[in-house]
Order: structure tokens, then sequence, then C-alpha cells
């Protein structure tokens, strides 16, 4: 079901977004989403070169030609969260757009998100929880989503072609407490105090313009636990985001992330489109399968990663390759085998792990996988994939999709502009 949808099915008499407006002038100042309450408890270049070999106080700059996060290497946490505007017009956005990129640039540096008054009389600038604590290599990436181009800011005709409600596929339960938004907002970092510190911060400074409608952290293993930086495996123990495009090559990464001036629309070239699917598992039936039964539903080896019918990770994919006598030795129906498609269609993952504790109605983990991508042209990229992911994948026995979003992740910008300056 798309955003929009959604939307309708749940809507009350009083309208979601005129509750928070409300809320906001009343000045409660930061309000969760549903899901929000449990959830919070620079690319130097566009060839996302790695950063330079140093501690974790390792800076990422926020100023560049585009937005860092997106060919990043990924960082071990992430904060996630979507927010819903509450401005009254097109100028009090842009005013939290330039907030936004004044802080940004300060919290990436491992700085306090403003300058320090020195009157005990006022509130901190900064909330303080990350004083003391390196940069930890910290992204911020900023992304619209499809509502935010509804008829309130006059900036309907503006919206590009592919930025519209994904189509509904098999295996979601959407729950719209964890799907959609009017912006997007990644932090990613070295450590999760860190991360959560600048999201955290980001929210406050949106109050009276925005309020958060879903937050949520993941992790991958960290770099102390695995100085190889291997493939990080995800919750259910096997290699996630080998295949992934080498984006360090620009023509790799224009190909596969960028938006294109041929693109268009104008504004968004040296972009990219961000895919979010919050996909829980189910662990406890997963973990009584057998490792045959497992590796078949993935199509790898577990231990190597290796695809069926291959000894090592990287490995070709080749679904057509049968045994001695005739039998394909990846399954048809298996994730991998999938997710190849006819081997030209590619998307560029940023996946993490999350739990959220317990569902107390279930006594079951509420754990799983915050997927993260980002592709040039959805409709003919993720779209297509996740279709016949939805409608064959023998993993959709074990995962449910409940949340969603599609996402116009800005351009980046220069000193002295803002984020978004691009299209407003």
């Amino acid at each position: 079901m798309g955003e929009s949808g959604e939307k309708r099915m749940f809507e009350q008499p009083l309208s979601r977004r005129d509750a928070l407006k409300l809320a906001g002038m009343g000045g409660l100042g930061l309000l969760l989403g549903a899901g929000g309450g449990a959830a919070l408890a620079g690319v130097r270049s566009a060839t996302a070169s790695k950063p330079e070999a140093g501690g974790a106080g390792d800076v990422i700059p926020f100023y560049g030609p585009v937005q860092a996060g997106i060919v990043t290497p990924a960082q071990d946490f992430v904060c996630l969260g979507a927010f819903d505007l509450t401005a009254a017009d097109i100028g009090e956005v842009r005013q939290l757009f330039q907030a936004w990129t004044r802080a940004s640039a300060r919290l990436v540096r491992g700085e306090g998100a403003g300058e320090e008054s020195g009157n005990s009389l006022l509130p901190p600038a900064d909330t303080g929880e990350a004083m003391g604590l390196l940069a930890a290599k910290t992204s911020i990436t900023f992304g619209l989503g499809v509502s935010f181009f509804d008829q309130r800011y006059g900036l309907a005709a503006k919206k590009p072609k592919e930025l519209a409600d994904l189509p509904p596929f098999g295996g979601d339960e959407l729950r719209p407490e964890w799907s959609g938004g009017d912006v997007v907002v990644q932090v990613c970092a070295g450590d999760p105090q860190v991360a959560f510190h600048a999201l955290r911060n980001l929210t406050r400074i949106a109050r009276g313009k925005a309020v958060l409608r879903w937050v949520q952290e993941g992790f991958q293993r960290t770099g102390a636990a695995d100085p190889k930086g291997a493939t990080p495996r995800n919750l259910m123990g096997f290699k996630d985001g080998t295949n992934n495009p080498d984006v360090s090559d620009k023509k790799t990464a224009d190909e596969v992330v960028w938006v294109q001036p041929s693109d268009g629309p104008g504004w968004m070239a040296g972009g990219s489109y961000m895919v979010m699917r919050r996909i829980r598992m189910r662990i406890e039936v997963w973990d009584r399968t057998t490792l045959a039964d497992q590796e078949a539903t993935f199509g790898r080896h577990r231990v190597s990663g290796a695809p069926l019918g291959a000894h090592n990770e990287f490995d070709p994919v080749e679904p057509e390759k049968k045994d001695a006598k005739g039998k394909p030795l990846m399954p048809a129906d298996s994730h991998v085998a999938l997710a190849h498609m006819d081997g030209k269609v590619r998307i560029h993952r940023r996946g993490y792990s999350y739990s959220n504790g317990v569902d107390l109605k279930t006594g079951q983990l509420d754990a799983g996988l915050l997927f993260i991508c980002y592709n040039r042209t959805p409709s003919a990229q993720f779209i297509p994939m996740q279709a016949k992911l939805g409608a064959m994948d023998a993993l959709n026995e074990y995962i449910v999709h409940v949340g969603s979003g599609l996402y116009a992740c800005l351009p980046g910008v220069k000193e002295g502009g803002y984020i978004g300056d691009t299209l407003f």
C-alpha cells in the first residue's frame, strides 16, 4: 500500500497533520510517532573515497557536491528519523533547512549544535550528551518524501516523476507509524550516542516547524569487532551486501546512484533516491530451521557467503548453474537468485540490523533489518526487484515488511548555501 493510501485508511476526523500542527503551536515541542518512543531510549567526493586512516574522530565534511552518507563507506550505527512538517509556509520551511544546515555542519565536526551563549538563565544551545566525544565519522543526509510536495507549500509542480508512492508488494503489512514522512534524516556514525545526539538536536531545532513521525536506530558489527572489515552479517546469520556495486568508482556511482542532469528535474542533479523498508524477521521460527533450508532460502553458504554452487563470497552468481544430474544448484525461489534479476539491475544497499526489544503481544523479539538503499531510478531499479522478491522469494516465510518510504535525497550543498537551496 502506498503512503497516501495508508494515511487515508487510518485517518481520523481530525487529521494527524492537523493534530501535530496544533501540538506544535501549543509549545509541546517534541512529539514522537507511535513507534518513536520505543526507538529513541562526507563523503569527500562523488567517488566515495574512504576517509583517511585514523581514530574514531575522523571528520566527514557536510559540505560538498553530493551529500555524505550515501556512497560514504557505511559507519557502524544509524539513527534514521522521519519528520512531518507543521510549518505555516514555505518561508518557515526554508528557515528550518537553513538552521538544519548550520547545525549539521557543526555536528559532523564533533561540535555542539550551536554556539553557547554563556547565559545560565537560558537553555543550552546543545543537549550536551556528546560533549567530549569525537566526531566519529558522522554523516547527516536529508531526503524529501512524497507528501512534502503536496499543496501546502506550492512545490507540487517540482515533484520528481520518480518520487511516487511505492506500489504494494507481496509480504507487505505496512504500518503508518513506521512509514512515510515529509522529510527523512539519516544520521550515521561510528558511535551510537553521537548518532542519537545529532538527530535529537535536529529535532530540537525543528520545534514549531516539524515533529518526528518515527525513529529507528540500527547497528552493524563495529570496526573493533571486525578490524578486517568483512561484509556484515544480518540477524539471520548471513552476509548482507556482498553484491553491492563498487560505488568508489565514479562511473558506477553515476550509473547506479546519482541522478544525472538529463534525468530531471534540474534541482535533483547530484541527488539520489532512498528507499527505506523496515523488515521484521521471524527470528524464533528461523532459528529452528535446518542449515540446509536456511542456505537454500538465501542461495548462499552461511559460513563463506559464497553463492550455492561456488566456493568464495565474491564468486559470480549463476542461478542457472546445475549439478552433474542437471539439478539447479541454487533454488529458483532463493533470495539471491531472484535479486540477481538479469545481473544488470543494481542498487546500492546501506542496511542495518535493528532490535526494539520484545513484542509484548507475542513475547517474541521485535528485531530485523532496517533496509536502506540508494538508486538513481527507482522505477527501473528497486521497484522491479522488490516486485519479484515480494511475489516469489522463499525468504518471505520468515520476514514481514512493516515500514516503507521513498525519499528524494537532495544534492550536496556549498558553504554559504543550505540543504535544499537548489529546490527552494
